[in-house]
C-alpha cells in the first residue's frame, strides 16, 4: 500500500514537472522585432493576441483550403516604429524586413513592397489554422502570404523579423 502510494505520489509529481515545464516554454516563445526600428519588440502569444486579427484563406499543395488567422506583418512594424503611408518615401524606401525560422530559413521583403499604399503585399503572422494552434512543425506563428502561388516565402516557425535599412 505504501508503495503504490509512493509511485503514484512519484508519477503525480511527475506530470505536474511535465505541465509546469511546456508551460514555460510556451510562455519562453516569443517573436523577435529587431534591427533599424525605434521599438524593438519580442512579441509572446498573448501580445499577438491582443492586436487586430485578421483571417486568410489559402488554398494547400493538395487543393484544400485552409483558413489562417493572425496579424498583419505591417501591424507588427507599425508597432515597432517604422512609418508606412504618406512616411514611406526616400531613404525610407531603401530597406527590407528579413523574416528568420527557428532552423535559419530565412525571407527578404521590401517594405515598399509591404506598405498597403504601394505594394499592398499582404503578408500575415498566423498563429492559428482553421481556428486551432499551428501543429508543432508550423508554429507558434508563421508567415501566410495569400496571393503568393507557391508558399516558399510562407516561413514556418517564424521566430525574427530584422530591419534593415539601407540608407540611413
Amino acid at each position: 500500500m505504501k508503495q503504490r502510494r509512493r509511485i503514484s505520489l512519484s508519477i503525480a509529481a511527475l506530470l505536474i514537472s511535465a505541465l509546469q515545464m511546456a508551460g514555460q516554454s510556451a510562455q519562453e516563445s516569443k517573436l523577435a522585432v529587431m534591427g533599424d526600428v525605434p521599438t524593438p519588440l519580442a512579441l509572446s502569444a498573448s501580445d499577438l493576441a491582443a492586436m487586430p486579427r485578421e483571417q486568410a484563406e489559402v488554398t494547400e499543395q493538395d487543393g484544400m483550403k485552409t483558413t489562417y488567422e493572425g496579424v498583419a506583418l505591417q501591424e507588427i512594424l507599425k508597432k515597432a516604429g517604422i512609418p508606412f503611408g504618406r512616411q514611406m518615401r526616400g531613404k525610407a524606401l531603401a530597406g527590407y524586413v528579413l523574416a528568420e525560422a527557428k532552423d535559419g530559413y530565412a525571407v527578404a521583403f521590401s517594405l515598399g513592397e509591404l506598405d498597403p499604399d504601394l505594394g499592398g503585399t499582404r503578408v500575415i503572422v498566423a498563429d492559428k489554422r482553421d481556428g486551432k494552434p499551428l501543429f508543432e512543425y508550423q508554429g507558434p506563428v508563421r508567415l501566410v502570404i495569400p496571393a503568393d502561388k507557391e508558399g516558399a516565402r510562407s516561413v514556418r516557425m517564424l521566430e525574427k523579423l530584422e530591419v534593415v535599412k539601407l540608407r540611413k
